[in-house]
């Protein structure tokens, strides 16, 4: 199957299945960063969008755990970076209907979360096309290590994601189902 294919299927089932009351643990992820031995303090995610995981409540954990949290912004030249952002900062609408920081203070965060359409058992992932995280993490890679999670909700993961040269696999997918 094509991604395009793969990308219209997983959105309809995800608008389908949508449910407020299924959330992704925010234990999951610490239980990554301790495996892992992760020490940094810098989160970057992302505000939902179209019916994708919300990880808003996930970042104000972190806050309250004194992380600076981030999300991104795309700028002018379809590029995207991630500006400092509180809880109660207020957000701006971009032309995509999707709500960023108002603020110009960028970071590179240590920990990603990214969302994602669909994945695969080998940490693939497909968004919406426009490679907005691929070439971000493609980027930040070559300034500093990141850890990479996607989120999503398990029935968004299919068989087997087609590769292309340009794509960024994840370090780890979590989900409603990671405990």
């Amino acid at each position: 199957m094509k991604k395009s294919e793969i990308r219209k299927k997983i959105i309809k089932l995800r608008k389908k299945n949508y449910s407020k009351n299924m959330n992704i643990n925010f234990q999951s992820i610490i239980n990554i960063l301790r495996k892992k031995k992760y020490k940094k303090k810098s989160v970057g995610g992302y505000y939902s969008y179209n019916y994708e995981a919300n990880v808003i409540p996930i970042l104000e954990k972190f806050e309250k755990l004194n992380y600076i949290i981030s999300i991104p912004k795309i700028g002018k030249r379809y590029d995207m970076n991630f500006f400092v952002w509180s809880i109660n900062d207020p957000l701006n609408i971009n032309k995509y209907g999707i709500p960023e920081p108002i603020t110009n203070k960028i970071i590179y965060p240590d920990i990603l979360l990214v969302p994602l359409v669909a994945y695969d058992g080998d940490k693939n992932r497909i968004g919406y096309g426009g490679g907005f995280y691929d070439r971000y993490i493609k980027k930040i890679k070559k300034i500093k290590k990141v850890l990479t999670i996607g989120v999503a909700f398990s029935y968004q993961k299919v068989k087997k994601i087609p590769i292309e040269k340009n794509d960024i696999k994840l370090d780890f997918i979590i989900t409603e189902k990671n405990k």
